[in-house]
């Protein structure tokens, strides 16, 4: 039987440059999962992608950042490409939102370069992760046990590596949701 998150929603966080693949994967299960999705970032109308060598297509910004609270939403995702998160993790209001998920228990997804932001919250030691590779030393330097699998899950934080891995992260993605917030 297929994931149901009909009472269930998913604020997906992006700035500029965000892996295109890593963000429509995602919001499509999400979406055909019955969850309520919304596209919240910095940027006010309008987000860009980039689709592997050059940049993708603009994606409405359903909500800013600036009138985001992490309590509306069930989970978060947060997509890779190396110019997001790298963007994210120095905006103060984006690293609150993710940290609040993180302190909540709330299931929370990132891919590729997502993680970067995590690291900014203060609350990856002692937890089991993976990235792409480039991120791992620095995951490990922030306490992380890096691991190269394709899907990692520690008590809803899910993450994998690479848009190679997205058929397993949007399985593993749409499980911790069902599971709602986890005991910290």
């Amino acid at each position: 039987m297929a994931t149901q998150l009909t009472n269930k929603k998913v604020a997906i966080l992006v700035a500029n440059g965000f892996e295109e693949v890593e963000l429509t994967k995602p919001l499509e299960a999400l979406k055909n999962a019955g969850a309520t999705v919304e596209i919240v970032s910095p940027e006010s109308e309008k987000v860009r992608a980039w689709a592997e060598k050059d940049w993708g297509k603009d994606y409405k910004v359903d909500k800013p950042l600036s009138s985001s609270n992490s309590q509306d939403y069930d989970a978060l995702v947060l997509p890779g490409g190396v110019l997001n998160p790298d963007q994210l993790r120095i905006n103060k209001e984006a690293v609150k939102f993710v940290k609040d998920f993180m302190t909540s228990g709330k299931p929370v997804a990132a891919i590729c370069h997502g993680p970067w932001t995590l690291i900014e919250t203060g609350e990856l030691q002692g937890r089991r992760m993976t990235s792409y590779p480039s991120l791992k030393t620095d995951l490990e330097n922030a306490g992380v046990n890096w691991e190269d699998a394709e899907v990692v899950t520690d008590n809803g934080l899910v993450t994998s590596r690479t848009p190679k891995d997205l058929p397993a992260f949007c399985q593993k993605m749409l499980e911790e949701i069902s599971e709602g917030a986890h005991a910290l």
